[in-house]
């Protein structure tokens, strides 16, 4: 059983159903501009509808609820608030924050965005997904990806549109690029304390309308998407979406009122005491043990694949799907995603962490979904630093078999986009965060960075020739890493947030990637990496039965050398001529990081 929530038009007339189970009233809100035209709506078991005989292709809409007010009980009901459809599809404006959408009896019918009402959704024909354990996946932040990009007509930059130009496709394919991972692109709203700071969310992780597109960063809705998905389809590239389903942008006690909380307050996760669930650190967390949640979380996946024709998606604090309030590897929404004909085929990856207790729940996801590895990011990074074994880098080279078994379910990343880009870690021994105005508060505290010998930029030769180094042998090791790859966009080339590590409120010119003044070599590198990973393809997938590990003068590795830190490096000789490569580590090579990577001949 599923809700049918949210609005069609059939036959001339046009329904609308919304889950407000304990509200006393619900008002269907419809716009002609600024004039407002209020329908009472019937309930049916906590779930309130109209139909109304015409068809309203078009038409903006927003809903407003009568109940009980009582914020210490999580009870948010008040008529003077427009509240957004949560299974909006499109919407006619970007959500921007203001205090009137805290304040009680506050009209906010100016300030909330006002749901579309979407004319016929073309259905996306079947097909399996473009990408297959063992790729690569490309992890985008489409504004800052292509605002500089001199090759994107400027009224694509920044949208999802650009991604469909042959230039950047062409980047995609000579980087062998499986999918593309995109951060962000439903509807969000700054947190509340960003504007008076000057700043904006810049990567999107405060969602409002888990289905509603942004009008910012795709403002030709559901076409734009499904436009972009087939031109990389046609390039033999899939597309995933990364979602945030943990959490609204409404937030905590403080926030305002412009969604789910004056709609059905059950959504989110509450104490015994009535205060919010906070297992997010945004402030609220939504309820997975509700089936409404679950179904509006489904109807969001299934929407995309059958209308966009998405691969897979990527969850963002994954295990807030599986909490009631504790995590149980056996969710029902995993089942329910497993039954499902539309979905159970598509690719899905967890990010298997939040901040609640018994929160980091690494390989304890479903058999067929993929797992960020941050085992993977944390060892490769301290053995390169110099601090961690030989046998760590051969765990983590092998698939991680001491959290996944023999499955290689791990996506095995460097750096993602929360955090340092790979340019940074070897840039900043700390992060400097100073511009989020924070005080420096922010972000992670350890991130396994070294600076080579100067913090932050330096024009000394030994310098940036160590930082050089280093960053081709971590990449080496990346691609020579057996399971799924990950690689965040710019990486590849150079690019810098200037040692901040948490960049999610900076959006400007300094922090989007400098395509003109990119580096060039590098990115070369990257991709003759790449494409030796795209040929061995098979025998990265699983590390292979026949494997040798040997030190680096040829000799068998002792227990001594396995487990000393001050071991040089190791190498790694994995399957045969034709399906096979050998994989080098030194970590004194006269005097600088090397790595090697080739196939077997």
């Amino acid at each position: 059983m599923t809700s049918a929530c949210g609005v069609r038009v059939a036959g001339g007339t046009t329904h609308f159903r919304v889950s407000a189970p304990l509200a006393e009233a619900v008002w269907l809100c419809l716009f002609d501009g600024e004039h407002e035209t209020r329908h009472a709506m019937a309930d049916e078991l906590g779930e309130w509808w109209i139909a109304l005989p015409e068809d309203l292709s078009e038409t903006r809409y927003g809903f407003r609820a009568k109940g009980p007010y009582d914020p210490a009980r999580n009870l948010w009901f008040d008529p003077a608030k427009l509240l957004v459809d949560p299974y909006a599809v499109e919407l006619d404006r970007r959500f921007m924050q203001n205090p009137l959408l805290a304040e009680f009896g506050a009209d906010t019918a100016h300030v909330v965005p006002r749901a579309i009402v979407p004319g016929d959704l073309p259905v996306v024909a079947a097909e399996p997904p473009r990408f297959t354990r063992g790729g690569l996946v490309y992890e985008i932040g489409v504004r800052g990806f292509t605002m500089l990009h001199p090759e994107v007509p400027e009224r694509e930059r920044g949208t999802v549109a650009a991604l469909a130009h042959p230039a950047v496709i062409a980047h995609f394919q000579k980087l062998h690029v499986s999918a593309v991972e995109l951060m962000p692109i439903v509807a969000w709203i700054d947190e509340r304390h960003l504007p008076p700071l000057g700043l904006v969310n810049a990567w999107g992780y405060n969602p409002v309308a888990p289905m509603a597109l942004d009008p910012g960063l795709c403002p030709g809705g559901v076409r734009e998407l499904r436009e972009t998905v087939a031109a990389l389809h046609k390039a033999g590239i899939g597309v995933i979406l990364d979602l945030v389903f943990n959490h609204t942008g409404e937030s905590d006690e403080q926030g305002g009122t412009f969604g789910l909380r004056g709609l059905d307050p059950q959504a989110y996760a509450t104490e015994a005491d009535g205060r919010l669930v906070n297992v997010t650190g945004c402030g609220n967390t939504l309820d997975f043990a509700q089936r409404p949640v679950r179904w509006l979380a489904l109807a969001t996946l299934r929407h995309f694949v059958s209308h966009c024709g998405i691969d897979g998606f990527r969850f963002d604090l994954a295990p807030v799907l599986a909490r009631g309030p504790d995590f149980d590897a056996h969710a029902p929404f995993f089942a329910e995603i497993a039954a499902d004909p539309m979905l159970a085929d598509r690719v899905m990856i967890a990010e298997p962490w939040d901040i609640g207790p018994g929160g980091y729940r690494l390989g304890q996801f479903p058999a067929n979904w993929l797992e960020w590895n941050d085992r993977f990011r944390d060892g490769v990074r301290r053995f390169w630093r110099g601090d961690a074994t030989p046998g760590e880098l051969a765990m983590r080279l092998s698939g991680s078999s001491d959290t996944f078994g023999s499955a290689c379910r791990g996506v095995n990343f460097l750096a993602a986009h929360d955090g340092f880009p790979l340019a940074d870690l070897v840039s900043y021994a700390s992060r400097h965060n100073e511009a989020n105005g924070e005080n420096n508060r922010d972000g992670h505290g350890e991130n396994f960075s070294w600076n080579c010998g100067v913090e932050g930029p330096s024009e000394d030769p030994q310098v940036l020739a160590r930082r050089q180094a280093a960053q081709r042998a971590m990449l080496t090791t990346l691609f020579a890493s057996t399971g799924t790859v990950m690689l965040t966009a710019g990486d590849e080339c150079g690019r810098s947030q200037q040692g901040n590590n948490n960049a999610y409120c900076q959006d400007g010119p300094a922090f989007w990637l400098d395509w003109a003044n990119r580096d060039v070599a590098l990115e070369e590198f990257t991709a003759m990496l790449s494409a030796t990973r795209e040929s061995q393809r098979a025998a990265l997938a699983q590390l292979p039965a026949q494997t040798q590990w040997t030190r680096l003068d040829g000799g068998a590795m002792t227990v001594a050398d396995w487990q000393s830190s001050s071991t040089p490096g190791l190498v790694l000789t994995a399957g045969s001529a034709g399906c096979g490569y050998s994989f080098t580590a030194d970590r004194n090579a006269n005097g600088r990081p090397l790595a090697g990577f080739e196939p077997l001949t």
